[in-house]
């Protein structure tokens, strides 16, 4: 069933393009950061055609406390859908709201392991520990891991993964202009960034997707306006992005004058 809520690994699952331990993953609680993804993935995986898939989601499902369900119903956030789905399972909206829906409404997830001492082992040991994971683990690792870690799992080969990452309630601005300026992630990755609306208030993440020769022309095109005269002057001259887009920058910086 749709939860009436779209987010980038919502749409992955719907698309039917997560292998089956992912799927089992999610199931079992461990993966949403947030509560409106936890349970909109519990939604949709309760008619997952996969029986233990859908087994696990269910059972998922019934271990939340009721009292937790009720109280994140009640916010003024949660879609139609999310609520006539679980009035339906006889849970309706408490009086009192959730404060707080940045983390799961059940934790079933590992902790991150603690960092080793010094830089270099850090990432010496945070390389080979993602080495060694599966999807599904690097999606998990993803969702709750540090800052170096983030920085590693955003070029995985493995699409998802790197939406897990921007999915992160631990995702800082700063880290969305740099990954912005990356021209060896997925041209999707940039397409998520610059449709979410509260990354693309950022001035410097504007730039960075405006300036990176892998953001798809008609996203960077959209943004060109936005741009302070002095950064179109500089694009205007950047051979490393698309010529529509350096000249159009061009013919900006003649008309301004």
């Amino acid at each position: 069933m749709e939860a009436g809520y779209r987010t980038p690994l919502l749409d992955f699952f719907r698309r039917g393009e997560v292998a089956r331990d992912v799927r089992l993953l999610a199931a079992q609680g461990a993966l949403a950061p947030r509560a409106h993804e936890q349970l909109g993935l519990l939604m949709l995986l309760v008619g997952d055609p996969d029986p233990d898939i859908a087994r696990a989601a269910e059972a998922t499902l019934r271990a939340i406390p009721r009292g937790s369900l009720a109280a994140f119903l009640a916010r003024a956030d949660v879609p139609t859908e999310m609520r006539s789905f679980f009035a339906a399972r006889g849970v309706h909206p408490a009086d009192v709201p959730a404060p707080d829906a940045e983390t799961p409404i059940l934790d079933t997830g590992p902790d991150p392991d603690p960092e080793p001492e010094g830089d270099d082992e850090r990432r010496e040991s945070t390389l080979q520990k993602i080495a060694s994971l599966t999807v599904a683990q690097r999606i998990a690792l993803a969702m709750k891991g540090t800052r170096e870690e983030r920085a590693i799992l955003i070029r995985d080969p493995n699409k998802i993964v790197g939406v897990a990452v921007l999915s992160s309630p631990k995702l800082t601005e700063t880290e969305v202009e740099s990954i912005a300026k990356m021209a060896s992630i997925s041209d999707e990755l940039l397409r998520i960034i610059a449709h979410t609306r509260a990354w693309v208030k950022n001035y410097g993440v504007v730039l960075a997707l405006t300036k990176n020769p892998k953001t798809p022309l008609a996203l960077s095109m959209n943004l060109l306006p936005r741009l302070n005269d002095r950064d179109v002057r500089m694009l205007s001259q950047d051979r490393n992005v698309p010529d529509v887009l350096r000249i159009t920058a061009r013919t900006k910086v003649v008309i301004d004058r």
